[in-house]
């Protein structure tokens, strides 16, 4: 089974553990005196982080966790406040004494630690990445984030579900359509509604627009990091065009308030856009196979098995590019408009690379296919007390997210972002190469910080 979850709720009389899985989820309760449970870093890698954010927030334990380290709780964070019981309300805390993180290094003669980060030479958000080297070969990776932790989860409990839309939303700028569905899909769900195809189908058209964005920024990016930077150039002009058709139909270039219960859109300019930005993707894709130099960086770099990504629980691109075929949107309503999953093999910068160029076509031919001019409008009504979850694929991978509505209100909210797991796969990626080649396998996978770190 893939793991895609575990998280932790309070229900005051006691913990409870949520495990949830490809085919089925598990629940366990854990007594609040000694909190203890048994781990499953042993046989799911990516429950690492998972655990350990657990035991940050909660202060439950893990019988046979290999890495008790903090992850939430930076160096001066008070080691006994834990900010997601229900009896921590403090809106301020104070600083403890300085506690030294221990890192994952190599040790050897010649052996040397390269730390990049948090604080990146360029607009970026913050991570460290802290590299054992022996001259440029990376003997090991061990990466550190939630430097962006805004307590988010902590942030809209007790609040009406219709008031968190504004964070939800923006969450991880990226993804924010992704989020927002997600979201709505809860809304529905939670007011027994039923989301018109219509406006699904106009759901889905900014999903695709939203995934064309990233994906045009990255194929920019990607020759950019291997030293050609006229690609950079060429689809950041595209990118930006299609940030400008997000605004136009949405008010906002990342879609912020865009998923909303009724939807217009102007399909003639849109598809106008879309029949553009095809022959601009197809000259672009021609170019750049001919380029052979950059092919020598993108290919055998960055590889990610099959093997490893499915240890792992990888989604998204980065499991696409391995073989793998797991797409939230590989169902019948999707492929009624087209959807095709978009397949390589060996999980090498090259692989997730042109991933991105034939998902960048499959997306503009669903958006045409999406076209309707039918206005239905979704009409949610009160929300009732339950538990309620929701899958979306962003251009990442896998959004899953949990909501817990109690007395009418957010008793509990939890988001897996795709970037939690694919982020503990990553280290496997880079064995095989030189430090330089960091950049370009980083961007090849182009993971969210904030998503990651809530």
């Amino acid at each position: 089974m893939r793991l895609i979850a575990r998280f932790a709720l309070d229900n005051v009389e006691n913990f409870e553990i949520i495990d949830v899985f490809d085919k089925e989820t598990k629940r366990q309760k854990v007594d609040k005196k000694e909190p203890s449970i048994k781990s499953l870093m042993p046989k799911y890698p990516a429950a690492i982080w998972m655990e350990r954010k657990i035991r940050d927030e909660f202060g439950i334990e893990f019988e046979g966790a290999f890495d008790k380290r903090p992850l939430v709780k930076h160096e001066r964070f008070p080691k006994h406040i834990y900010p997601l019981r229900k009896d921590f309300n403090k809106k301020e805390i104070d600083f403890s004494v300085y506690q030294p993180y221990k890192y994952e290094e190599i040790e050897g003669e010649s052996v040397f630690v390269v730390p990049v980060g948090p604080i990146h030479a360029g607009i970026i958000e913050p991570g460290h990445f802290h590299f054992s080297q022996a001259g440029e070969e990376i003997l090991h990776l061990e990466i550190r984030h939630f430097y962006k932790y805004r307590g988010i989860e902590k942030m809209v409990e007790g609040k009406n579900p219709k008031e968190i839309k504004k964070i939800i939303e923006r969450i991880s700028g990226n993804e924010s359509i992704a989020y927002q569905i997600a979201f709505m899909d809860i809304l529905a769900k939670a007011s027994e509604s039923e989301i018109p195809n219509s406006l699904k189908q106009k759901y889905f058209t900014l999903l695709e627009l939203e995934r064309i964005i990233h994906h045009l920024t990255d194929l920019g990016f990607i020759p950019n990091d291997a030293g050609f930077a006229p690609a950079l150039s060429f689809m950041s002009k595209l990118a930006e065009e299609a940030r400008r058709i997000m605004a136009k139909i949405t008010g906002h270039r990342f879609g912020f308030g865009a998923i909303k219960e009724e939807i217009s859109i102007d399909y003639k300019e849109l598809i106008d856009f879309m029949d553009y930005l095809k022959k601009e993707t197809e000259f672009f894709k021609n170019w750049i196979e001919d380029i052979a130099s950059l092919w020598d960086r993108f290919n055998t770099t960055g590889t990610l098995s099959r093997e490893k990504a499915i240890k792992y629980g990888v989604v998204g691109v980065a499991a696409r590019a391995s073989g793998i075929e797991i797409d939230v949107r590989n169902n019948l309503f999707y492929k009624n408009f087209g959807y095709e999953m978009q397949l390589e093999k060996k999980g090498e910068v090259s692989d997730r690379f042109r991933i991105r160029i034939k998902e960048i076509l499959n997306s503009i031919e669903m958006i045409k296919n999406f076209k309707i001019d039918k206005n239905e409008k979704l009409n949610p009504k009160e929300f009732k007390d339950g538990e309620y979850t929701s899958f979306v694929e962003s251009s990442i991978g896998e959004v899953f997210m949990f909501l817990k509505i109690k007395n009418g209100l957010v008793d509990r909210f939890f988001v897996r972002d795709p970037s939690h797991i694919n982020w503990q796969a990553f280290h496997t990626t880079i064995y095989k190469d030189i430090i330089a080649d960091f950049p370009l396998i980083n961007k090849s996978f182009d993971l969210s910080y904030a998503g990651n770190d809530l």
